[in-house]
């Protein structure tokens, strides 16, 4: 299959790496010093997960424009940037390609096709200009959750360091024959691809982490592990689950674990640096409005109090301001 890598960073970079290793056509969309050193040197995948790292020389660019109709299209971009990306993606999307955005946080297509009385809803911390709908026509969309933990550590470079697990939905919940042919894609390059028949139930089950773990580790530094080892730090990290797990039920979503079960899911990634730290280190926009703005949007809709959320927010993205990233 053609399959282009829009934002081919981290995540993006192993699926496109593990599905040229497959033999798929793979090209890469990126930029600045990591699109120079694609060019020249090709991806190199340091793999630590199933020990199979090697050197890709795929075609990468900066221009969508530049590869044409794709079947598959990953957008593996961070949610800030992928509404401005969105109108220069078309033509890439000719009548049946598959947009799948394996993203962090809630999607800004998460009320499209949803069912209940929001149905069609915009989040306005996810889409402030109401032009990402315009953009893209949801009907190309798979949902995707990623469990995989990725770093550039060098342009060019990317570390697979964790979980090779996406789960993959439509929209509207149903069991199509293109979500099953994706999953086998995925399967074939050696991921462990889920066909989900409750996408919105995989993004809250994420999202409980990342809107909790992910401001921590910027505010901290710590990794993961040292997360779920500081018993104090755990006290905020359950509270802000409560939290989040009172607004998803509000929207039809209750999430079957409790906090504990929830970190323990975390607990095996191990020494993964998290994303959101890794931005912070390269002086990178936060991902705050899609992993925790979007939640504390939810829950002033719904009336519901989040004051945990609301703090750890509050100090993140002040620490964002003060490094001139906000």
């Amino acid at each position: 299959m053609k399959v282009c890598i829009v934002g081919a960073g981290s995540v993006g970079a192993v699926l496109g790496g593990k599905l040229a290793a497959s033999g798929h056509e793979v090209a890469l969309i990126a930029r600045g010093t990591h699109l120079a050193a694609l060019r020249e040197k090709g991806l190199q995948l340091v793999d630590h997960v199933d020990r199979r790292s090697g050197t890709y020389r795929l075609a990468a660019s900066d221009e969508p424009r530049d590869f044409g109709e794709q079947d598959l299209v990953f957008i593996g971009l961070k949610a800030h940037a992928i509404g401005a990306m969105l109108p220069r993606m078309r033509p890439l999307v000719g009548r049946d390609t598959v947009v799948v955005p394996a993203i962090n946080g809630l999607p800004w297509w998460y009320f499209y096709k949803e069912g209940g009385p929001l149905d069609g809803a915009r989040v306005h911390a996810l889409d402030p200009d109401g032009t990402m709908f315009e953009s893209l026509d949801c009907a190309h969309l798979l949902g995707c959750v990623v469990h995989i933990a990725a770093e550039v550590r060098a342009p060019g470079e990317v570390h697979h360091t964790g979980g090779r697990r996406l789960i993959l939905g439509e929209p509207d919940n149903s069991a199509s024959r293109r979500l099953h042919a994706v999953c086998e894609l995925l399967a074939g390059a050696g991921f462990e691809a889920v066909a989900s028949t409750n996408i919105r139930l995989d993004v809250w089950t994420k999202l409980l982490g990342n809107l909790s773990f992910n401001p921590i580790a910027a505010l901290t530094g710590y990794l993961m592990n040292q997360i779920c080892a500081d018993e104090g730090v755990l006290e905020i990290i359950r509270a802000m689950m409560v939290e989040g797990m009172a607004v998803s039920e509000h929207y039809g979503v209750r999430v079957p674990m409790t906090p504990d079960q929830r970190i323990d899911l975390a607990r095996q990634l191990g020494a993964a640096k998290i994303s959101m730290l890794q931005d912070l280190e390269q002086r990178r926009p936060l991902e705050l409005a899609a992993v925790v703005g979007a939640v504390i949007e939810l829950a002033e809709r719904a009336g519901i109090d989040v004051p945990t959320i609301r703090r750890v927010h509050a100090l993140t993205l002040a620490r964002a301001k003060a490094l001139g990233l906000a």
